[in-house]
């Protein structure tokens, strides 16, 4: 890691843990968007960090990037951090201008899946996104789908779209967006060379990997206090050998996320290897379920309760590990590749990859 990235981690954990406390959180469960946080994130240059500086943008790189998105969600920072990298990242690369403030992503999936029909005056966007994160705090949706065999960005105006609100397990907005509007010739252009579904898919996984490691290292400090703190039959319960073989395993978990995200990192940056992220992904997920089952059998019925800050991580962990494709999803990348390697070639690929 450069100095560089240490700076930049040292700034992202000081904002996000002096912003993100339990009625930041709390709040933001029940509806209310984080206003100052996001204007301290953007005065940061943290929103516009993918977007190159010739476009005004920060211009980091996508490991340095991710390592403020883990810094965010080792705090449970409840903004769309990650979709408007993603966003901003297709946008940009699209030569589309990138709006201010928060953004977030749809693609083409389902049966009622969005779709765009050129017109002699512009462009015609119809159907339906499922589980869009954000879309109701945005100002803006980033669209990817296929025209005639080629990628195409569109970037939607909230006034163009209706909104059906939902959430996941962490009370953070998963909306469905209803598409029937017209769209102007600037406000779609081709997506960059090799920014199809599959690598957003893949670009996704990658920050939900950062996301995962970061919520879980602070599991690990969260459940390591508690443990020194809560008194049973004369001593804390951290000197209890099972406690004490528990918390071993939380750490290796912690531990292995942090590597694998940071394989992710690094594959997302250099080239997109969609096996090395697989792998990163499928072990992050392993990890967060994992991790997440320790960290409440270590705390007990309070570790459940909505007064106790825990909560706020493990359920992002359940809910992250399931978005930008689940680990069985993953595990078929992974067992694709290995049929197809053969013998002969699978562990060559993987010590190369």
């Amino acid at each position: 890691m450069s100095e560089t990235t240490d700076l930049l981690r040292d700034m992202a954990e000081r904002l996000f843990g002096q912003a993100c406390d339990k009625n930041l959180l709390g709040a933001a469960e029940k509806g209310v968007w984080p206003a100052a946080l996001w204007a301290q994130m953007a005065e940061a240059g943290l929103t516009n960090a993918l977007v190159p500086e010739s476009a005004g943008g920060s211009g980091l790189g996508v490991c340095d990037a991710l390592v403020a998105v883990r810094a965010a969600a080792r705090h449970a920072a409840p903004v769309p951090f990650a979709e408007t990298l993603l966003a901003s990242w297709l946008v940009a690369g699209a030569g589309l201008a990138v709006p201010a403030g928060p953004l977030t992503i749809a693609h083409a999936s389902g049966a009622q899946a969005p779709m765009l029909t050129q017109r002699a005056n512009g462009w015609r966007l119809t159907g339906r996104a499922r589980r869009v994160p954000y879309a109701r705090s945005a100002c803006a949706i980033a669209v990817l789908m296929e025209v005639d065999g080629k990628a195409f960005v569109a970037l939607v105006d909230p006034k163009l779209y209706a909104i059906e609100p939902g959430h996941n397990l962490a009370m953070e907005p998963r909306d469905d967006v209803i598409f029937d509007c017209d769209l102007g010739v600037r406000d779609v252009a081709p997506a960059a060379s090799g920014a199809d579904a599959r690598t957003l898919r893949a670009f996704g996984a990658a920050m939900r990997s950062a996301q995962i490691a970061g919520a879980l290292s602070r599991v690990l400090d969260i459940t390591l206090q508690y443990t020194q703190e809560r008194v049973q039959f004369g001593k804390p319960i951290s000197k209890f050998q099972a406690i004490q073989h528990n918390l071993a395993m939380l750490a290796a978990h912690s531990a292995a996320a942090n590597a694998a995200a940071d394989m992710a990192a690094e594959a997302a940056e250099r080239d997109m290897n969609e096996l090395v992220i697989a792998a990163g992904k499928t072990r992050c997920g392993d990890a967060a379920s994992a991790g997440a089952a320790i960290a409440h059998q270590a705390h007990g019925a309070i570790g459940f309760t909505h007064e106790h800050i825990l909560h706020f991580f493990t359920k992002r962990l359940w809910s992250w590990r399931d978005e930008f494709g689940k680990e069985s999803d993953w595990a078929l990348v992974i067992g694709r590749a290995a049929a197809s390697a053969g013998r002969a070639k699978i562990w060559s690929d993987i010590v190369t990859a």
